[in-house]
């Protein structure tokens, strides 16, 4: 009997096998993580007005006949612009059995370029949720909201992790592997509303330097290109004076870094979900996963902190050192993966502390 739990990288691939996963050219070497599946974009771009759902009855495909101020092709490179909603038609097919449904979230380097991606499907009533037993293609909504950005066919912007069944941790079950395996360090955990907390580290490491804001009117970003930016170029550095708090400007992007290291043992996969408005006019702008492996002292993670992407709502807000920014809820996995983050993937982000995405030249 199948197991419950996410898939890992063995079982990912045999969907591709059994027909349930297919795409329109071969896999990329790297795209099947140890819990997750990178999605690729395909040929095709449509600027559509405004960001919508499908619905119930309703194909992307029909929509998008309505909805499309213009379409162009991605072979050369196509720049999205800021502030403009884009959906792109993915490499990816799913024809899902029906005890396995999907959930899809930016990947870390999206987020860290604060570019905005949904996953959509036909009949979809909820972004980046794939119901089990869906059959058909799948879309990505893109919109960036610092940077222009350049994207080509087979950029990876998205991920998408498939479980069996519900093997969500509960809160005693959070406690107990946290007494076990040490989720984050922290000596009191503040596990509630179903996740494990982290908070933010506004003190800084050496020289003070807490974070970076994102610049704006900035050159583009080209996605796929890696250590090939400098910071100074779209970066402003932000240092700790001495006040361990920090005044977060509405309508700016800030990466920061959480105060505790994380922890994802071999046997779980583990997602940061948005913070709940009603302690602060502030969120952390994207959920993620954190794949199995992540700060695993064996797999070479010891210490990695969780860098956040943080945004205010309307308002100005001052976050304090200390302060609650995130939860992480951890589901287990159904069996091992082959493979761990950060063992033999050249993983960007094990053992990092405060860092920027890949794109720019290391400090």
């Amino acid at each position: 009997m199948a197991m419950t739990g996410i898939l890992p990288d063995s079982e990912i691939a045999a969907l591709f096998k059994d027909g349930a996963l297919a795409a329109a050219r071969p896999l990329d070497t790297d795209q099947i993580q140890p819990a997750s599946l990178d999605l690729r974009l395909g040929e095709v771009a449509y600027r559509v007005r405004a960001s919508f759902l499908p619905g119930p009855g309703h194909r992307v495909a029909d929509k998008l006949e309505r909805l499309k101020l213009h379409q162009f092709r991605l072979e050369e490179g196509a720049v999205l612009e800021v502030g403009c909603v884009y959906i792109v038609p993915l490499m990816e097919h799913l024809a899902l059995p029906d005890d396995i449904s999907a959930s899809a979230n930016p990947k870390s380097s999206t987020g860290r370029l604060d570019i905005f991606t949904r996953v959509m499907t036909d009949n979809g009533q909820e972004f980046d949720k794939i119901a089990a037993g869906y059959s058909g293609p799948l879309y990505l909504e893109v919109s960036p909201r610092t940077f222009p950005i350049v994207v080509r066919p087979g950029s990876r912007l998205s991920q998408i992790r498939f479980r069996r069944g519900n093997a969500l941790l509960t809160e005693d079950d959070l406690a107990a592997l946290h007494e076990r395996e040490t989720l984050v360090a922290s000596e009191r955990p503040n596990i509630s509303g179903g996740g494990i907390a982290l908070s933010i580290d506004l003190r800084g490491a050496d020289g003070g330097l807490i974070g970076y804001r994102a610049k704006h009117h900035t050159g583009l970003v080209d996605v796929d290109r890696k250590a090939a930016y400098a910071v100074p170029e779209f970066w402003e550095p932000l240092y700790n004076h001495g006040t361990n708090d920090l005044v977060l400007d509405p309508d700016e992007f800030y990466i920061l870094v959480s105060r505790e290291a994380v922890h994802v043992p071999p046997a779980y996969a583990a997602e940061m979900t948005p913070f709940d408005p009603l302690v602060g006019e502030f969120r952390v702008h994207y959920a993620g996963f954190f794949d199995p492996g992540f700060g695993h002292s064996a797999a070479g993670g010891t210490g990695s902190r969780a860098v956040l992407e943080v945004r205010s709502h309307e308002v100005p807000f001052i976050l304090e050192h200390g302060q609650i920014v995130g939860r992480l809820v951890y589901e287990r996995m159904s069996t091992l993966p082959e493979t761990l983050y950060g063992t033999g993937l050249k993983s960007h982000y094990q053992g990092q502390a405060l860092k920027l995405s890949k794109h720019f030249l290391p400090g």
